[in-house]
């Protein structure tokens, strides 16, 4: 369920970074620098690069933003 005010979309991590972050390249071919939500990270859900991901952003700034599912 996202926030009042954000939205969620898909891509796929191209990327891993120090520290849980992820770049993720988006269906229109933007990179988005993403870290992991802390339920992703109390559950020891890992993600390698190559898997599609759903994240959460801000319409403030779309150059970041949250991973909170891991597409099956």
């Amino acid at each position: 369920m996202a926030h009042q005010g954000s939205f969620e979309i898909e891509g796929v991590v191209k990327e891993s970074l120090p520290n849980t972050l992820f770049r993720v390249e988006l269906p229109n071919g933007v990179l988005v620098l993403c870290h992991l939500s802390g339920k992703m990270r109390m559950n020891f859900i890992k993600i390698l690069p190559g898997d599609k991901v759903r994240i959460e952003m801000t319409p403030y700034d779309k150059a970041k933003g949250r991973i909170i599912y891991r597409v099956r």
